[in-house]
């Protein structure tokens, strides 16, 4: 029988017996001061395993359901309905003409059809824009201008002023960075025909993916949120979010949603939870494809993730209870848990962190297959989930050549890790209520071409996260150095992940607020001796 030769195999005498003899004698070694250490640092490492387990089940159920996405709405409406298409802006001078000139060409109804440019700048982008406005509207598209003066509620309350006077039975959302397709609205309206559908949300593109090793790592971090994580939601008749732009809200969802507000700094994801939680159902078509642009330099990443971060941890705080209590499927409450809080790894990868080296001297006196039986696990909630995931998104992208991710997937671990400190600062305000002003994200009109020298006027100043970043990079330096000098070579190439992640994100950002002062100097000059 097969239980007998399994006994048989680790009968006394063994050589898996003395293994396991060596391990148990190695845990037996441990003092109190080491359990104080282990204890902690595992229970740390278990709880991050969790979030990185999750993604296993989003990858089963996202194989489960994808050949369930919709491609044609159940049923068609008899006669358009009238949208309104609103575009917030502040302070977006470079990429504001292309935007006006992309929506411009939606073809729908010009009868049917609003288009609110909201702008909250306070820069010259608000005499640009409204001078191209005015033009748009003389050459006959339904096109209006609003200015506030203040920026109340930040782009929550623009939104919500701005259906005050919309007209539409539908609102449409493109940020300043986005590329509308001009079939858009033709190939998404008809499904808001079922009157339960409050929202539908598009996939977004990429303009510049292939600009630089940052922006091809953002895309691949991003396709795991719109290739997989929408899709197995929605197959899963669970929660997912509205992302701010590159959707349709039906207008009689927002306001019986309370509205668009302004407590966290996601209002798109606290809007789509209050939403779902009224009964409204979202329908998620990822075979509409919005190009858009990505940060290109890593301080302006690290500030786009950072808010995000903490507005999903606003939410999270304001959300859960009552979802908790809503009488919902189990399923359903888990998958909202794990969609709303996976920011909490940040903090816990700095308790790990401060662990690491004395641990690491602990577990130097234990028998390597004692190691083993912790490392693996871990490494293959965590890890391995990580690399699956981004592997299994970018090929369902591109099935052609997908091993191209491969390349990229260290440096996608590198970028993720260097993402700890200004997160990990970002979700302990939102848990002790500290608030902040809306950051916005500055984009260029770069498509692939490089910045030009007065675009570095939207940079910026990183204060002293890139010296705590280096001097975090530093101790994983310290660390590799120790690990070879107690023969611990198996962890090096995951500690070199560390030193190349905290380096590249605080040398990175130091040498761009460099160039960016060198180009503004140069543009000073210049400036000036035109002038004479």
């Amino acid at each position: 029988m097969v239980t007998g030769s399994f006994v048989a195999f680790v009968a006394p005498g063994s050589v898996f017996d003395m293994m396991f003899d060596n391990t148990f004698a190695g845990i037996h070694r441990l003092d109190w001061f080491d359990w104080a250490l282990m204890v902690p640092y595992f229970a740390t490492l278990f709880i991050l395993s969790i979030y990185g387990l999750h993604r296993y089940e989003v990858i089963r159920e996202y194989l489960k359901v994808k050949k369930s996405i919709p491609k044609e709405p159940p049923s068609r409406f008899d006669q358009l309905p009238p949208v309104t298409i609103q575009l917030p802006l502040f302070n977006e001078r470079f990429v504001v003409e292309r935007l006006l000139e992309e929506t411009s060409k939606i073809d729908y109804p010009r009868h049917l059809l609003q288009i609110q440019v909201l702008d909250d700048s306070t820069d010259e982008t608000h005499t640009f824009t409204e001078r191209l406005v005015n033009e748009y509207r003389s050459a006959g598209v339904p096109i209006e201008y609003h200015h506030r003066t203040n920026r109340h509620g930040f782009k929550a309350g623009a939104l919500q002023e701005g259906l005050e006077t919309a007209t539409g039975e539908f609102v449409a959302v493109f940020d300043a960075d986005f590329v509308p397709p001009r079939d858009f609205l033709m190939k998404a309206i008809h499904f808001f025909a079922d009157p339960k559908v409050g929202v539908v949300q598009t996939r977004w593109g990429y303009l510049n993916r292939h600009y630089n090793l940052l922006t091809e790592v953002q895309a691949m971090l991003l396709d795991g949120h719109f290739v997989l994580e929408h899709v197995s939601r929605q197959g899963g008749n669970q929660f997912f979010n509205f992302n701010g732009t590159a959707g349709i809200l039906r207008k009689a969802m927002i306001d019986d949603a309370g509205g668009w507000q302004h407590d966290t700094l996601t209002e798109d994801s606290d809007l789509s939870y209050r939403a779902q939680l009224a009964g409204w159902r979202f329908v998620y078509l990822p075979w509409i494809e919005c190009p858009s642009e990505l940060p290109v330099d890593t301080y302006g990443f690290q500030v786009q993730q950072s808010r995000w971060a903490k507005g999903l941890t606003q939410v999270a705080l304001k959300i859960l209870p009552r979802l908790l209590r809503a009488k919902l499927p189990w399923r359903v409450k888990a998958e909202a848990w794990m969609h709303l809080t996976p920011n909490i790894s940040y903090p816990l990868m700095i308790i790990v962190t401060t662990f690491m080296v004395p641990v690491m001297v602990v577990r130097f006196y234990m028998g390597w297959l004692q190691m083993l039986l912790l490392d693996a696990p871990l490494i293959i909630a965590s890890f391995w989930s990580i690399s699956i995931f981004y592997i299994t998104a970018y090929r369902e992208l591109h099935p052609k050549n997908w091993k191209r991710c491969l390349v990229f997937l260290p440096a996608l671990m590198a970028a993720g890790i260097g993402l700890t400190i200004i997160n990990a600062k970002a979700v302990i305000e939102a848990l002790v209520g500290h608030e902040t002003a809306f950051a916005r994200t500055p984009k260029y009109a770069i498509g692939g071409q490089k910045l030009k020298v007065q675009e570095v006027k939207y940079r910026r100043r990183s204060g002293w996260l890139p010296y705590a970043e280096i001097a975090v990079g530093t101790y994983f330096a310290a660390m590799i150095a120790y690990a070879i000098d107690s023969f611990n070579y198996l962890a090096v190439p995951f500690l070199l992940l560390f030193v190349v992640g905290y380096y590249w994100a605080g040398f990175s950002t130091l040498y761009q607020e460099w160039q960016g002062k060198l180009a503004f100097e140069r543009a000073r000059r210049l400036a000036r001796v035109q002038a004479e």
